[in-house]
């Protein structure tokens, strides 16, 4: 089914696992597609910065989508960021033909003003076609682009087919406010609001209106009975499970190729993947920051059994 604007819940963003010789590991691409349909997610994000979509060729990319919708009947978020629009346009119609509900676009890091950020996504939205559903992405720590809520509102009302907005603003919570005030006085028509930032202000976000997470947390589990927990008005347990994982979740969250070596670290020790390998460039861990990791984990472990890794 096409992705609409009542995608709601945890819609993880999926790592890509590699050999250590820079090969997709298929085989560990099928566990991780298992994996979080055993966790209780609401979807799939494939082919993001997190799954280091840069560094994949075409073909490679198609492969990957190919697999996981294969495996799948989770609704599947392909990223088509490109340099340009011809081959965002191209690879968002082969994902969209082989079965993904919808498409999630990111800025250019050239873009500086409100006309240039609109521009840029009714021409984005124009080149895939106005049948593919897309997902906005705001994530200024990274793309410095700044989107205001009047620059989100404006391609909201331009594009139709923008359905979802992922908000990775850092400080953020005040512009979900803004947003969904905008909706409230009818000013924007509603659409879905998943959070990213490895899901770091998510207890919070819940709370001012946010549907869920799009992120890439090792632990997608934690954030399913967070949002869960927080539709249930249980906020002093959100908060708990939350609060427990927090110390980890920071050291994940690290910018860079460092977060996706400890995200690709314990998604080995969980049995997920084979290999932590990143393809290059990159970043391995340490023996000292591997020791961090497991420390972290072990006192998560107290409060929640399901970081309690194998010796």
């Amino acid at each position: 089914m096409p992705l609409t604007a009542d995608i709601s819940g945890v819609v993880p963003i999926a790592p890509t696992p590699f050999h250590p010789d820079g090969r997709i590991d298929e085989a560990s691409l099928d566990r991780m597609t298992d994996f979080f349909g055993a966790a209780g997610v609401d979807g799939l994000t494939i082919l993001g910065q997190l799954g280091e979509a840069g560094k994949l060729d075409h073909a490679e990319g198609i492969a990957v989508a190919r697999r996981v919708l294969g495996r799948t009947r989770l609704p599947v978020i392909v990223g088509v960021t490109a340099p340009g629009f011809a081959a965002m346009r191209s690879l968002a119609r082969e994902v969209m033909e082989l079965g993904a509900a919808g498409v999630m676009i990111a800025p250019p890091n050239t873009l500086r003003t409100d006309d240039q950020v609109a521009g840029y996504y009714r021409n984005a939205a124009e080149a895939i076609g106005a049948d593919v559903p897309f997902v906005l992405q705001d994530y200024p720590l990274t793309f410095s682009v700044q989107m205001t809520p009047a620059v989100i509102r404006r391609i909201v009302t331009e594009n139709p087919s923008c359905v979802m907005l992922k908000h990775e603003d850092w400080p953020g919570l005040e512009k979900i406010t803004t947003l969904r005030g905008f909706e409230a006085d009818g000013a924007m028509r509603r659409i879905s609001i998943l959070v990213g930032n490895g899901g770091l202000f998510l207890d919070f976000e819940v709370e001012r209106g946010a549907d869920g997470a799009n992120t890439g947390y090792a632990f997608p589990e934690m954030l399913v009975d967070v949002v869960r927990l927080g539709a249930a008005g249980e906020r002093d347990a959100a908060h708990d499970l939350f609060d427990a994982h927090l110390p980890y979740l920071r050291y994940e969250q690290q910018q860079g190729p460092l977060g996706l070596a400890v995200r690709k670290y314990v998604f080995m020790r969980r049995g997920i993947f084979a290999s932590d390998a990143q393809r290059k460039p990159s970043q391995a861990l340490t023996a000292a920051a591997k020791a961090e990791v497991e420390y972290l984990l072990s006192r998560i472990a107290r409060v929640d059994p399901r970081a309690r890794l194998p010796g």
